[in-house]
């Protein structure tokens, strides 16, 4: 089998008057992340480890923040686009390792869903989808409470 890993790495502040959406999941609150689409700052960084996997790129690329069609856009919409990139490329993925960088809010909670979410959007198990949350004990943007981060790893394969 044709192996490929691929980082991806997201980022986005802090804003008033924003939900929070990690995962596809609405996180209870006061501050969401300021983004052209729906700002969910670890679905960005899964499709960024996906595309760079396969040499495609990055969301830049494919979903440009200066195209009006996808403000406020759902990323697990986005995240469903990727994946038929990736197929159309004769490739599917093995497994993805997200984690997330929060000061705030807990999200212990609130992971399960996002792996079923991200998990059913891509078409693979549960099982082949890792969503951690880590902070940064109160140091840096993350832990000053100025935004959110996240990485991510994927494998994927020739099919």
């Amino acid at each position: 089998m044709n192996f490929r890993i691929g980082h991806g790495y997201d980022v986005h502040r802090y804003k008033e008057g924003r939900k929070l959406i990690l995962g596809g999941v609405e996180i209870p609150f006061y501050m969401g992340l300021d983004g052209h689409s729906d700002a969910d700052v670890v679905v960005h960084a899964i499709m960024d480890s996906i595309l760079g996997a396969a040499a495609l790129g990055d969301i830049g690329v494919h979903f440009p923040d200066n195209d009006e069609s996808y403000k406020g856009a759902d990323s697990l919409e986005l995240l469903r686009e990727v994946m038929e990139i990736l197929h159309k490329k004769g490739y599917d993925v093995g497994n993805i390792d997200a984690t997330i960088i929060a000061q705030k809010p807990k999200l212990k909670d609130y992971i399960p869903l996002m792996r079923e979410n991200i998990a059913s959007v891509m078409g693979v198990a549960v099982d082949d989808v890792s969503v951690k949350a880590t902070t940064e004990e109160k140091l840096g943007f993350t832990g000053n409470l100025e935004g959110i981060a996240a990485h991510s790893i994927a494998l994927i394969y020739r099919i």
